[in-house]
């Protein structure tokens, strides 16, 4: 079981993302299925689910609510993923526990998998999302996920949630 922190799109957000994709048949991308697609503000590994949400809920308390959108694709060794800008949400992903991984925060959405190998396996997609841009959306709610693994698929179940504060309101 693994922990992680993360903002979850709305509905019509992962309707753009799926249309964008259409029905993906390559054979060297496993694809991320839509009921995991998140934006990771923090992975917090092995831990007490209930320890780690109390961690972020003082962590969280006063949080923001910032305005968010996913754009072009791009790629770390191995991963196919859509950029996220935000304002705010480095600081968010921090407070989090971003800065707790050990390296740079990059805010993004995985879409896929792919052999290290084989970078180029992704460069088709990523010409073919270069000019995406979702609308924008405002992020109200911060979500602690925890991922199980059961016969090598990944189940995803959010535990708890945490409201951000409408600065608007």
């Amino acid at each position: 079981m693994n922990l992680f922190s993360a903002l979850v799109p709305p509905d019509d957000v992962l309707d753009e993302i799926a249309t964008a994709l259409g029905t993906p048949e390559d054979g060297d991308l496993r694809w991320s299925r839509r009921e995991h697609w998140h934006v990771t503000l923090g992975f917090h590994g092995e831990d007490d689910a209930e320890e780690r949400g109390d961690w972020l809920a003082g962590r969280l308390a006063g949080a923001s609510a910032i305005d968010v959108s996913l754009e072009k694709a791009a790629t770390f060794p191995g991963v196919l993923w859509l950029s996220v800008l935000g304002t705010g949400l480095h600081e968010l992903a921090k407070q989090a526990g971003a800065e707790n991984e050990g390296r740079p925060y990059v805010a993004h959405l995985t879409l896929a998998r792919f052999p290290r190998d084989r970078p180029e396996a992704a460069s088709a997609w990523v010409e073919r999302l270069a000019g995406f841009t979702s609308r924008t959306w405002t992020a109200t709610e911060a979500v602690l996920i925890r991922s199980d693994r059961e016969q090598d698929v990944s189940h995803y179940r959010v535990i708890r949630s945490y409201e951000l504060a409408d600065a608007r309101a």
